[in-house]
């Protein structure tokens, strides 16, 4: 966090990498969670999250099919990318 409380991208790529790892190759998670560890009132860090999540070697999916985190409207999925 920053010294005003914003967020910064660096803690949500670790917060996102976390809970990636721990999940493991082949398990998804929502990127609601990495948000929630983040902040207290953490719909508003959505977009943000999405949007580093975009940029990191992570798969995103909505009805089981790729998309475009940041671009993506409703809910998706992330897992670590395939290798």
């Amino acid at each position: 966090m920053t010294d005003d409380g914003a967020v910064t991208d660096d803690a949500i790529t670790e917060a996102l990498m976390r809970l990636a790892r721990a999940r493991g190759p082949g398990k998804s998670f929502c990127p609601s969670e990495a948000a929630r560890a983040l902040a207290q009132d953490w719909r508003p860090l959505m977009p943000e999250v999405r949007r580093v999540a975009a940029k990191l070697p992570l798969h995103a999916t909505q009805k089981g099919r790729p998309v475009d985190p940041a671009a993506a409207r409703g809910p998706i999925r992330l897992s670590l990318a395939p290798e």
